[in-house]
C-alpha cells in the first residue's frame, strides 16, 4: 500500500496541477455512501470531498479518467460527474493510507473496484468509459 506525502503530493486535474491545499479550498460536501467490496463485506461511511463536476472541466469527452498512484485507474461516464467525489476524508478525520489517502474516489451506486484509491489524476478522456474491461484485469 502506498504512503503518499501530502506535502509533496499533486492532483493532475486535466493538465493543471493542484496540491492538497488547493483541492481542500474547493467547495466540499458530505455524502453517505456503501463501499461494496467483491470481496464480499461492504461499510456505509459518511466521505467528505469534492463532486467531480466542480473538480474538472469534460470540455465535451465522452468520460472522466481516474489513475492511481499504483497505476491502477477506470474511466467513468461523463454523467457520473455529479455524483462521484474525489474524497479526503472518512467519518470526520482526514483518510488513512490504508483508505487511499490522501485522496480517493467514491461512486455511489457502484462497486468497490471503481473507487479508485490513492488517486494522482482526474482528466477528461475521448476514450469511451465502456470500452474497458468491466472488472479489474489485475
Amino acid at each position: 500500500m502506498p504512503a503518499l506525502d501530502v506535502a509533496t503530493w499533486r492532483l493532475d486535474v486535466g493538465g493543471r496541477l493542484l496540491d492538497l491545499d488547493a483541492v481542500r479550498a474547493l467547495p466540499l460536501d458530505d455524502v453517505s455512501a456503501v463501499l461494496d467490496c467483491t470481496g464480499e463485506w461492504w461499510s456505509q461511511q459518511t466521505w467528505r470531498g469534492v463532486r467531480l463536476d466542480r473538480l474538472v472541466d469534460l470540455r465535451g469527452a465522452r468520460s472522466i479518467e481516474v489513475r492511481s498512484a499504483t497505476g491502477y485507474g477506470r474511466l467513468l461516464p461523463a454523467s457520473d460527474l455529479r455524483r462521484t467525489w474525489l474524497a479526503l476524508e472518512c467519518g470526520g478525520a482526514p483518510l488513512g493510507a490504508g483508505h487511499g489517502a490522501p485522496a480517493r474516489l467514491v461512486a455511489p451506486g457502484r462497486r468497490g473496484f471503481w473507487w479508485v484509491k490513492w488517486v494522482v489524476a482526474v482528466r477528461p478522456s475521448d476514450t469511451p468509459w465502456w470500452g474497458q474491461s468491466p472488472y479489474p484485469l489485475t
